[in-house]
């Protein structure tokens, strides 16, 4: 398939659908060929996005799409509860897939995608863009040119200004269709803390409540309606926001201990009403610290590496490029990475088992939190998933 393009079909029409615009850039003569929708709303939205789909290809489940065959590979941006099952029959179909993070919503759907695609072979790819933003590559940089030493712990704060916008007004706020914004959200970040730290989450505490809207009565539902038709930054301060999800019961506010399988012990924290929307990561080695003072073009990761008392700019300075607002960046590196990969073999930045063990971080820290912060172990793969991705080529 080297040298070729691609057909691509995206599955859900919703705010992440976005990504399947990158396709055409992303691998030159590579074109979205179909498209899925489940909602005769997303299916007219779908025309709107892709104009170059004929109607006779937008299909209303991905059933339909297997059925009318003609595509390589697949963009899956649908609820993250549907990712298992529709991630599931793709695979079978021999349809590679990039599936957006989270993987799934459970480790038990987690592990089941997993093993489809060991059985199967086809390609699958999980949308950590993150990895590929500036402000993650600047630090990683650092890590890996040993500017800090080894690492031995990683703490993480995450404002999430537009928490109440982003994941509080549709189905995100749903636990039976998000699991916990651990997932949605923290999946991310989880994910980096692995980069950077160099291992995965053995050992997992959570804490967390819904602090501020789940007081808001003022619900509706908002069917045919996608993010950016409710986003603004006039919806302030959080108490007054109004039209949330009939549904709210996702954490607002959450916290997580992590003990990685290499010792290294990490945090991550997440707040859905700060009035700033931005990052912190804080790496600390044994020969100094990084830390991030914005997470898109025009901040900068501070390196300290003498003893010293406070010194707020730190003893350098690394420039964060990349885009200034957003991940725009970062969701075409994603795509074309897939899509060499699925064309050419190429290796990618983010595993499978990567994704997996985000997942499971994320969702035995909501397990934990729920049941009163009790301490929980993360469960292996099974040997034969584990060998299957460790001879693909990708990257840990």
């Amino acid at each position: 398939m080297s040298g070729s393009g691609l057909s691509v079909a995206v599955v859900g029409t919703g705010a992440r659908a976005e990504i399947g615009r990158h396709v055409p850039a992303a691998r030159p003569g590579s074109r979205v060929t179909a498209v899925v929708d489940t909602s005769p709303e997303g299916r007219v939205r779908a025309r709107t996005l892709f104009p170059d789909v004929p109607d006779a290809a937008v299909h209303a489940d991905h059933h339909a799409l297997v059925a009318a065959g003609g595509v390589d590979a697949a963009v899956v941006t649908t609820p993250d509860h549907t990712h298992a099952d529709i991630a599931v029959d793709l695979l079978r179909a021999g349809i590679a897939l990039y599936l957006e993070k989270p993987l799934a919503t459970t480790l038990a759907d987690a592990d089941r995608v997993l093993a489809a695609a060991a059985e199967t072979g086809t390609a699958l790819y999980v949308g950590h863009n993150f990895r590929h933003s500036a402000v993650v590559r600047t630090m990683k940089g650092v890590v890996d040119r040993g500017e800090i030493g080894e690492v031995k712990a990683v703490w993480v704060r995450h404002f999430v200004g537009h928490g109440g916008d982003f994941y509080f007004k549709d189905w995100h706020a749903d636990r039976r269709r998000t699991g916990s914004l651990l997932l949605q959200k923290g999946s991310h970040d989880l994910d980096v803390v692995h980069h950077l730290a160099g291992g995965y989450t053995r050992r997992v505490v959570g804490m967390g409540d819904l602090a501020v809207y789940g007081g808001i009565t003022d619900r509706r539902e908002r069917t045919g309606e996608t993010m950016p038709d409710w986003f603004s930054l006039d919806n302030w301060p959080p108490a007054s926001q109004t039209g949330l999800n009939p549904v709210v019961d996702v954490e607002d506010v959450s916290m997580v201990l992590m003990t990685l399988g290499n010792g290294v012990l990490a945090s991550y924290q997440q707040c859905h009403f700060t009035p700033d929307y931005w990052r912190n990561y804080t790496v600390i080695g044994t020969e100094g610290r990084l830390e991030n003072f914005g997470d898109t073009a025009g901040g900068v990761v501070r390196v300290w590496d003498r003893r010293h008392e406070w010194a707020a700019e730190g003893d350098r300075e690394h420039p964060i490029g990349g885009v200034a607002v957003g991940h725009e960046d970062a969701d075409l590196a994603a795509v074309t990475e897939f899509l060499a990969h699925v064309a050419d073999g190429t290796p990618t930045l983010v595993s499978p088992v990567a994704a997996r063990e985000a997942v499971a971080a994320g969702a035995l820290a909501a397990q934990s939190l729920r049941a009163g912060s009790v301490p929980l172990a993360v469960p292996e793969l099974p040997a034969h998933v584990l060998a299957h991705f460790a001879a693909a080529p990708a990257a840990r």
